[in-house]
């Protein structure tokens, strides 16, 4: 039997990796040449606390890109994280606590929220399927359905609730997906063991990946012994017959259109791991709010 490859297989996620280029951004978007409101109406030197709370269930992700954040306007700032990414919450449980100048604080109001509530929306959905089939042996991965620009903190925001990571993008793994066999075929390239030869021979330190739709194609795809099967759009009964019949030689990988209503029978066949692009690309945000606890003179 083929030694299963570990789920987390993309690039590891380094939290600050591309967050400061982010936080950037999404400042000069907001602030643009200035709080007109705050300059207008909060003295200078005027210093304050406020906390940050959540205003519904669900699990904590994004509270570093929320500090650099009130970092970048005022890196005097006190911030004191009060619960920790990956950390279950209820309606009315503190995030995180922030004291400096009110100025800061009141800018960076909006912006920080903005990323504690996306990224904690993302680790709420995963945690949901995670435990939704917390009785088998089976990983949650994402997948490429991300915000442009957010790849890395979505994926942070996945493993925060219990998921593992797929590829990060299109340089870490070889994954012969159907539209590339398409295009091998036009070109008149009918030995599909041909393709994944010249894959591995060009890239040997990737991992190889398949996609596979139909269960005929199983056979001509095992004769390549690649690392990872992708079994898509298949139903349980599919996906059941095909992991019997690949009996442990390649690590399989479930996709397409699995709903937390499905999951548990997908998750039943026996595949070693599903993928669900709605954990980036349809999660909703966690409620969030800015309390305002002091002023200070």
């Amino acid at each position: 039997m083929m030694e299963k490859s570990p789920p987390l297989q993309g690039t590891p996620v380094h939290p600050a990796d591309g967050q400061m280029d982010l936080v950037r951004m999404a400042l000069a978007e907001d602030v643009g040449t200035g709080d007109a409101t705050t300059l207008a109406l909060v003295p200078e030197t005027a210093q304050a606390t406020a906390d940050i709370l959540v205003k519904a269930s669900g699990v904590v992700a994004g509270t570093r890109p929320a500090t650099e954040v009130f970092r970048r306007l005022d890196p005097g700032i006190t911030i004191k994280i009060l619960t920790k990414d990956g950390s279950s919450v209820n309606p009315g449980d503190p995030i995180m606590r922030i004291k400096g100048h009110a100025r800061a604080i009141l800018t960076g109001e909006r912006t920080a929220l903005n990323f504690i509530q996306r990224l904690s929306g993302v680790a709420t959905l995963t945690s949901t399927f995670v435990e939704r089939v917390k009785d088998f042996s089976v990983s949650i991965l994402d997948t490429r359905k991300t915000t442009p620009g957010w790849r890395l903190l979505e994926k942070q925001a996945v493993q925060a609730g219990g998921g593992a990571n797929h590829r990060m993008g299109l340089y870490d793994r070889i994954m012969i997906k159907d539209n590339h066999l398409a295009f091998w075929a036009a070109q008149g390239q009918r030995q599909f063991a041909t393709a994944v030869r010249l894959a591995r021979s060009r890239y040997p330190h990737l991992l190889v990946q398949v996609e596979v739709d139909h269960f005929d194609q199983l056979d001509d795809v095992l004769t390549t012994s690649p690392d990872w099967l992708l079994l898509d759009n298949m139903s349980p009964d599919e996906v059941r017959r095909c992991v019997a019949h690949c009996a442990g030689r390649a690590n399989i990988e479930v996709s397409g259109g699995i709903t937390l209503d499905t999951i548990r029978d997908y998750a039943a066949a026996g595949p070693d791991a599903i993928s669900i692009g709605a954990l980036t690309h349809s999660a909703t945000a966690l409620d969030c709010s800015m309390e305002w606890i002091t002023q200070i003179p």
